[in-house]
């Protein structure tokens, strides 16, 4: 059964960055896409990156595009989220999701994902 636990989230200034990092544990754990999904207070879950189970696709939300990169590192079953340029409303919890698609090359934004982390608190504010 796969296992996701995030670490990473903060404090940080507008302008700021921070670099998120999710841990997969579980049998065939590297073929899963990994997606981060991200809350605010009162708002729906929004879909934010995604990376393919081969690795070769990356997805983002248009709010992040050219400010978050997401990565993956196979050898030691990490996936990162790189965000950058932060503002006050990328303030929100970010969850890390996995999924197994048929198709290794799918990475889509939207919450399908049948596996979750716990969610780590990112919060940007002066």
């Amino acid at each position: 059964q796969l296992h996701l636990v995030e670490s990473g989230g903060g404090l940080v200034e507008p302008g700021g960055s921070l670099r998120l990092s999710c841990a997969a544990s579980g049998f065939g754990s590297n073929f899963y896409a990994i997606a981060w999904v991200r809350q605010a207070p009162g708002k729906e879950r929004e879909g934010v990156s995604c990376i393919s189970g081969s690795g070769d696709t990356t997805n983002y939300a248009d709010s992040v595009k050219g400010r978050f990169t997401i990565s993956r590192d196979k050898s030691r079953n990490m996936v990162y989220l790189q965000m950058n340029s932060l503002k006050p409303e990328d303030t929100a919890v970010y969850y890390c999701a996995a999924e197994l698609f048929a198709d290794s090359s799918d990475a889509p934004l939207s919450p399908i994902f049948g596996t979750w982390g716990q969610g780590t608190q990112v919060t940007v504010s002066s």
